[in-house]
Order: structure tokens, then C-alpha cells, then sequence
């Protein structure tokens, strides 16, 4: 039976949610089947529906979210245009609908996907990729962690708060926020990583899990205080950290996100190391770059008993190489001054594809089908990797953000089913 042939096959089975796209704009794209999911052979057709009056409008198909096959002007003088395309090979097709002088504010995506379980990943894993992670975790091993904590208010009733901060790799520090219930003694823990961009932690992201009954450990994506004013992100992200996924990006040993991937570790191990965590649940989660994160500490901490991610990013990074959109932070396209060789090369060892083979533990995964910033169609060549159990929900609806409510499906699963059931120590819920 297909993974991706019904509703709800169990563990294993993908659930497909759909609304209308682009709900509050000019064109509305539909398409003919709900889910917007088909077999290769098969042929989506998408309704296009104007709110107001309207002309005509341009059109692309582009595949794998990349590939111009097909454009063209429709016009609605004779009532509900369509576009149709009859798919030749497992993958995605976004359709992108533009009207006026272009641009972001005048466009509307629709999507649909064929064979998503039979997607192929862009590259094959680097031979010594575990080594050189493994490498990399001795280097931080002889780092000591040196775990400060600093009391503050947690602002809710019988949550205990701290700011905490430990050392890693090149003399760089991890910083972030710890909260926990104010009574028990055990209690499961909850590593939350970060979404990109440069700005300080909300102490609710902490203390509402902890006011759930989690250990929670949230920790800043960047080495930097997580409680200052506005001002100083900004000056941080014009300046020094701007374009920061481009930083040292042509070699594997001075990537970005090299320290970044070893703060993920080092939380972990944390967790795992305090007298309070229970010694059985240690679940990580995250939204894009903290997706990116999630999955890839899920594959790189044996700790993680389960990974939760929603529209992870860290996918394909070779995808342009196959015809389709490399996931965020696109280094494939991001070498300005540097050798596009090189960077492609030191892209393999922090694709996220890479990591999830090495996850022995259950994953939660959500999916935008018209996200433009982490493509699907990578991100379902990643995920067809696991050999755990896993429930991937694709958001027919959703691109990267949360529009129209088109992710709350995935967010109900997580917080009114996952986590409950993980927290109370009943392990992954059947589906």
C-alpha cells in the first residue's frame, strides 16, 4: 500500500489537509482534487476565480518550484479560466498566477504533487559525513560546557524561570532560556530551537511549556544575549549577522552553521545530564530554520526520543542540480565573491537530508505544498529517508507562513496530541 495513498494508513500515513489558496487575494487557485496530491500520469487541473473584477492575468508553471515549463496570459472574459499540467514523474508543480505590475503584493501560488513517496533525494550522502560529525562532537566534548544559570521571574504561578548560557566550539557561547514546573521532581524535556533571523526569545516560548509540564530548554539560534531591546537585533542584523547562513559557507569547517549545529548538540546533552529530566522523553522541535534544526539533531543527539518540525528548512541543498528549488538558506545561489564549487561542496555536510537517516526516533512533520522559502519537494525527498515511525502532513494550503489558519492543522496535531501523549509518557499517539 502507497504511504501516501489514503487519509490515515497509521504511524506511517500522511495526512493531507486543503482550503483555498490565497484566500485574502485578487485570484483564488483551486485545484481539481482536494488534496492536491496525484500519481504520475494524471492531470491536475486548477480553477482560477478573481474576487473583483478582472482582465486577464499571467501564469507559470514551474516545476519542482524552479523549471519555467509552461506560461502563458488567461483571461476570464469567458468565465473560470484553468491551467492544467499532466505530471510525467514523481514531484511538484507550483503554479504561480501574476496581475498588474507583478511583484509579491499581485500574485497568488497554487500547488499539487505526484508519487510524493517515490521523490528521489538531489545528492547521495558524502562518505565521511557521520565521521566528520563525530569529529566535530569530540572537538566540542573538549569544550566544558560550563553551564550558567541566572534566576528571573517567569511571570506565571508555580513555573520557575532561568536565563542560561554554556560554552561551545571557538570560544562562541549558546544562549537561551530554562523554565520548569515549580513542584516535582522528574520531568520529560523539551528542547525548542529557533526560526532564522536575528531577535531575542519571548519568555512564554519557555514558561507555557513549562506550565504544561515540561522541562523546557529554548535556546537562541545565534551567539547572542536573548532579553535585549529591539534596536540592538537590528544593529546586530544590518551589521555582523547579516546574510549570516552566507558566513563561511564555502568549507565545511567554517560554516555558520557549524556552531549552530553543535548548540543543538550540547542542549541536548544538557538535558540529558540534569538530575530533574526523567531519563525517558527528550523531544525537540522547531519551525523552519528551527525545523532545519530539529531534524537535524534528531539524526545527530541519540538522546531524542521524538522530533517535531514544521516546514523545515536545511533540505536540497543541492536541488538545483535535479530541476528543483534547494530549501533555505539556498546556498547553492548564495557564493557571491566565493567558488560556487565550494560552497556547493560544504552544503552536502549540513543538508538536513543527510542527518535523517540517522534518526531512530518518531518525527512529526509539517509541509507547506505552496511554500516557496522550503520547497516541498526536497523536503519529501528528505523525509522518504526515515525509517521511523513519522506522520507527515502536508498543508496543501500553506506556503512558509501561516496564512489564513492554513497551518493550525499541524499545530492542533502537535499541541492537543503529540505533545500531551509525549509529556504523559504513552509515546507517539496511533494515528
Amino acid at each position: 500500500m502507497s504511504l501516501f495513498k489514503h487519509l490515515r494508513i497509521g504511524l506511517t500515513g500522511l495526512i493531507f489537509l486543503w482550503g483555498t489558496a490565497a484566500i485574502a487575494q485578487k485570484v483564488v487557485i483551486t485545484p481539481d482534487r482536494a488534496d492536491g496530491v496525484y500519481k504520475v500520469g494524471e492531470t491536475v487541473t486548477w480553477n482560477l476565480a478573481c474576487s473583483e473584477d478582472c482582465d486577464s492575468v499571467r501564469y507559470v508553471l514551474k516545476k519542482g518550484g524552479l523549471i519555467d515549463i509552461q506560461h502563458d496570459d488567461v483571461s476570464f472574459d469567458k468565465g473560470t479560466p484553468q491551467v492544467s499540467y499532466t505530471f510525467d514523474a514523481p514531484g511538484t508543480m507550483l503554479l504561480e498566477v501574476s496581475w498588474g505590475k507583478g511583484g509579491w503584493g499581485n500574485r497568488s501560488v497554487g500547488g499539487a504533487v505526484a508519487n510524493p513517496d517515490q521523490i528521489a533525494l538531489s545528492a547521495q550522502k558524502p562518505k565521511d559525513f557521520d565521521s566528520f560529525w563525530k569529529k566535530k562532537v569530540k572537538e566540542l566534548k573538549k569544550v566544558p560546557a560550563n553551564p550558567a544559570l541566572e534566576k528571573g521571574e517567569s511571570g506565571i504561578e508555580n513555573v520557575d524561570y532561568w536565563k542560561i548560557s554554556m560554552d561551545n566550539i571557538n570560544g562562541s557561547h549558546i544562549q537561551g532560556q530554562l523554565a520548569k514546573p515549580s513542584s516535582g521532581e522528574k520531568f520529560p524535556a523539551l528542547l525548542i530551537v529557533q526560526w532564522a533571523g536575528v531577535y531575542p526569545l519571548d519568555k512564554g516560548w519557555a514558561v507555557n511549556r513549562a506550565k504544561d509540564g515540561w522541562l523546557t530548554l529554548n535556546i537562541e539560534a545565534h551567539d547572542l544575549p536573548i532579553d535585549e531591546p529591539k534596536e540592538f537585533y537590528k544593529e546586530q542584523s544590518d551589521g555582523p549577522l547579516k546574510n549570516y547562513p552566507a558566513i563561511g559557507n564555502d568549507s565545511r569547517e567554517t560554516s555558520y552553521f557549524l556552531r549552530m549545529y553543535l548548540s543543538c548538540y550540547r542542549a541536548a546533552q544538557y538535558l540529558t545530564e540534569r538530575p530533574d529530566w526523567n531519563g525517558e522523553t527528550l523531544v525537540v522541535m522547531g519551525d523552519s530554520q528551527g525545523g532545519q534544526q530539529t531534524l537535524m539533531t534528531a539524526g545527530f543527539h541519540p538522546a531524542i526520543t521524538a522530533a517535531i518540525a514544521l516546514v523545515p528548512a536545511g533540505f536540497d541543498m543541492l536541488g538545483p542540480d535535479v530541476g528543483r528549488k534547494g530549501g533555505w538558506p539556498q546556498w547553492y545561489g548564495n557564493t557571491e565573491g566565493k567558488d560556487a564549487a565550494k560552497v556547493h561542496e560544504a552544503s552536502r555536510y549540513y543538508d538536513v537530508a543527510n542527518f535523517v537517516t540517522n534518526i531512530k526516533c518518531p518525527v512529526l512533520v509539517g509541509i507547506g505544498l505552496l511554500d516557496e522559502t522550503c520547497p516541498p519537494e526536497g523536503i519529501l525527498a528528505g523525509v522518504n529517508q526515515l525509517t521511523t515511525p513519522k506522520q507527515v502532513m502536508i498543508l496543501p494550503n500553506s506556503g512558509h507562513q501561516d496564512r489564513n489558519g492554513s497551518q493550525e492543522p499541524f499545530r492542533s496535531a502537535r499541541d492537543k496530541v503529540w505533545l500531551p501523549s509525549l509529556r504523559d509518557g504513552k509515546g507517539v499517539p496511533a494515528q
